[in-house]
């Protein structure tokens, strides 16, 4: 039987390029090792005597058709999990099945994660691939604490990590984290992660050199998500052609932010709200399409975004230097106040968002610089109201970011505040209801520049400027400017 398994798995490999001689060397079935299909069985030992047996010289672990029951799996260096199509590993429901684990790296995620169901640290050449799926059974963790939920995938110092085509179910927690890892590629993915709280699609965290595309991600809590848990930035990161959606945040940077961010490219994705799933933790419509934030120290530099299309969440773009001052660990001291400057984004379409209207805001004392947005058209629900345009927004300084965290702005499009060299260019703003708010509030903001503003008329003024030395409005149709005394 063994025979002819390894036959099959020669032809299977064959036909997408590998080896002959290579690949009937270096194929592990589960099944040769003890591994009983139906899901009910345990295979923990069965799969973990396959990956050592594999990682002695290296090759490929094969997952057939049918259901694998399991906990935690250690994956092992030049080894390549691989999933057939009709395969859906099972993550056990039993905590005990999930033993305990600090990785060496240290970071704040450790308060909240201590199981997964594979895991991994200081690998190299490791794979997850194939056209099966892996389901974490996580709604049956639900009610548990942090710690006692596991995440299905975390990887850490890890080193050339290919995850590619396979699909991915009800996490009890994150879905994967890669912490601390270089040139990770996760290709053509299918995440769906809406089992309980908590529950992410993926997170790249202090990673560097990392490529994320032609995914589909469909979660509860955030969907594709840069981190920096610890000291260690995540950068030289592209994220393109995904779709994504979330009853949080869609695309976000944040909310640990460390090592910060730098050099990273996003382009080419489609955000909606979700439309078949209630929330667990967020808003029902999606709180946020883009994201980007620094509130834990860090740096957040040379971000280039563009090419997005987003419908039906609440806040399109939420821009945010906060000085929620975290540290990593307890006893540590409070890190300073990042930075975040150099970014740009680029030719974005948001359609059916909510009145709270879009923000870009860093602290007194402390501005964002040199932020740029060009080609932006955004339609949203309108209605807000006179009282809304007169409201003053608190600073909130030290407190979690979040796209709402401010309540309805008194802008309708951009709200601007703490900013030096603020560009908007050719900027479309439309609401499907009435609304008296200005289209854009820039309250502390030197070097505004508005060109190409494009608004439909309203009865109060479409700029409102407060505090903004150096404003200039310009080919923007004749729309009405208050500024404050100091600028009349």
């Amino acid at each position: 039987m063994k025979s002819l398994r390894r036959i099959v798995l020669v032809l299977l490999a064959s036909s997408v390029g590998q080896s002959l001689a290579a690949t009937a060397e270096h194929v592990y079935d589960i099944r040769d090792y003890g591994a009983a299909p139906g899901g009910k069985t345990l295979c923990t030992s069965a799969i973990q005597t396959a990956v050592d047996r594999c990682a002695a010289g290296g090759g490929t672990v094969y997952f057939p058709p049918g259901r694998w029951l399991s906990g935690t799996v250690e994956l092992r260096s030049h080894v390549t999990l691989r999933l057939d199509s009709g395969c859906r590993w099972l993550g056990s429901s039993n905590p005990a099945d999930y033993p305990e684990w600090a990785p060496k790296v240290r970071s704040y995620s450790d308060r909240y994660r201590r199981q997964s169901l594979i895991r991994g640290e200081d690998l190299e050449h490791v794979a997850i691939c194939g056209l099966g799926a892996i389901d974490g059974q996580g709604g049956k963790f639900r009610w548990q604490g942090y710690k006692n939920r596991p995440f299905l995938i975390l990887l850490v110092n890890c080193r050339n990590v290919l995850i590619e085509n396979v699909s991915l179910y009800n996490s009890a927690m994150w879905m994967q984290q890669y912490l601390t890892c270089q040139r990770v590629t996760i290709r053509g993915i299918t995440v769906v992660n809406h089992a309980t709280y908590n529950d992410d699609g993926i997170d790249l965290d202090g990673c560097r050199g990392a490529v994320v595309s032609d995914c589909k991600i469909d979660s509860d809590d955030d969907g594709i998500c840069l981190k920096s848990t610890c000291e260690r930035p995540c950068e030289n990161v592209t994220i393109t052609n995904c779709v994504v959606c979330s009853h949080c945040n869609a695309i976000k940077m944040g909310t640990e932010s460390h090592g910060g961010f730098r050099n990273i490219a996003i382009s080419n994705c489609a955000v909606y709200s979700p439309a078949d799933t209630k929330t667990i933790y967020g808003k029902d419509r999606g709180m946020g399409g883009l994201a980007l934030e620094v509130v834990d120290g860090g740096v957040l530099e040379n971000v280039a975004v563009s090419n997005l299309s987003i419908d039906g969440v609440m806040t399109p773009i939420f821009l945010r230097l906060g000085n929620r001052a975290r540290p990593i660990d307890k006893g540590l001291p409070k890190p300073g106040v990042g930075t975040f400057h150099n970014v740009v984004l680029c030719n974005i379409v948001a359609t059916r968002a909510s009145k709270v209207g879009c923000s870009i805001t860093g602290i007194p004392g402390h501005p964002m610089e040199n932020v740029q947005l060009s080609n932006i058209q955004i339609t949203s629900d309108g209605g807000g109201t006179r009282q809304q345009a007169a409201a003053k927004v608190p600073e909130k300084e030290d407190q979690y970011p979040e796209s709402t965290m401010f309540g309805t702005l008194p802008a309708y499009g951009f709200y601007c505040r703490h900013v030096a060299g603020l560009k908007l260019r050719d900027v479309r703003l439309r609401t499907d209801q009435p609304d008296v708010r200005p289209a854009v509030v820039s309250e502390d903001v030197k070097e505004l520049v508005l060109d190409g503003f494009d608004v439909p008329p309203t009865a109060g003024p479409a700029v409102r400027l407060i505090h903004s030395p150096g404003a200039v409005v310009r080919n923007s149709g004749g729309a009405v400017v208050e500024a404050d005394k100091e600028h009349h």
